[in-house]
């Protein structure tokens, strides 16, 4: 498949590591990744804040530079639901029908990757390799928007060497919620210091999720608290081999 890759401003800004690990996985499966020079954000935080018709160029461009490709995947559950739940709404509420046609040819080809590989290429098992103790955080938008489910969770489960353990109340929110963790501070950082304490109950090496904006909210209570466990995107684990694994 030719799949074109929607890095995200928040991944191709801080986590440009994790782009290269959903490269390498896709490429090691035989397909053609390609990463179209003229992406923008999605207009997700603009969306969220109210500010819709600014959001209509980034629909727009989105709609262009992605048009034409098999597949477009992303390493964000929540950048993917913005695309699939709203680009639409912008288009059709600012009544511009050129645009919601676009819209309409290219959301459909668009995927969290979890949905990319179990749906699309129906691969649970990609050769990965990871020798620790890893525990699953399941972000609000791949699990309520999106409702990838257990995708990720077989993913993971087919890696060679992982210990994979139950992470408690794993469904609740990690407290970021973009905005919401700069508006509501007192409230995120209490529902912070609830997941910290379960992912400590767990005993793990590692904490995966598919989103960085939730792994860094965490990963950062984690560090300040001097704990030692470290952050993964699910990309990441997913393109380790015995030849390059941590």
């Amino acid at each position: 498949m030719r799949i074109a890759l929607f890095i995200t401003c928040f991944n191709d800004m801080m986590f440009p590591r994790t782009g290269r690990a959903v490269t390498e996985l896709l490429e090691r499966l035989g397909h053609t990744v390609e990463f179209p020079q003229g992406q923008t954000c999605c207009g997700q935080m603009h969306f969220n804040t109210g500010y819709r018709p600014e959001t209509l160029p980034m629909v727009r461009r989105f709609a262009e530079v992605f048009d034409g490709y098999d597949a477009v995947v992303t390493p964000s559950g929540s950048c993917a639901g913005m695309v699939r739940d709203h680009h639409r709404v912008v288009a059709a509420q600012l009544g511009d029908s050129a645009l919601t046609e676009a819209v309409e040819r290219v959301v459909p080809t668009v995927y969290e990757l979890s949905e990319l590989l179990v749906d699309v290429l129906g691969v649970t098992d990609v050769g990965a390799h990871f020798p620790h103790r890893v525990t699953y955080h399941p972000t609000c938008h791949s699990l309520r928007m999106l409702r990838v489910g257990d995708r990720p969770l077989r993913l993971l489960r087919a890696v060679k060497g992982i210990d994979l353990v139950e992470l408690p109340d794993a469904e609740s929110c990690c407290g970021f919620g973009g905005t919401f963790a700069l508006k509501n501070a007192d409230v995120s950082n209490a529902m912070l210091a609830d997941k910290m304490r379960h992912v400590l109950d767990t005993g793990a090496e590692y904490l995966c999720a598919g989103d960085n904006s939730c792994l860094t909210h965490i990963g950062g209570g984690l560090s300040r608290l001097r704990t030692g466990v470290g952050t993964m995107h699910l990309a990441e684990i997913l393109a380790s081999t015995e030849r390059n694994v941590r």
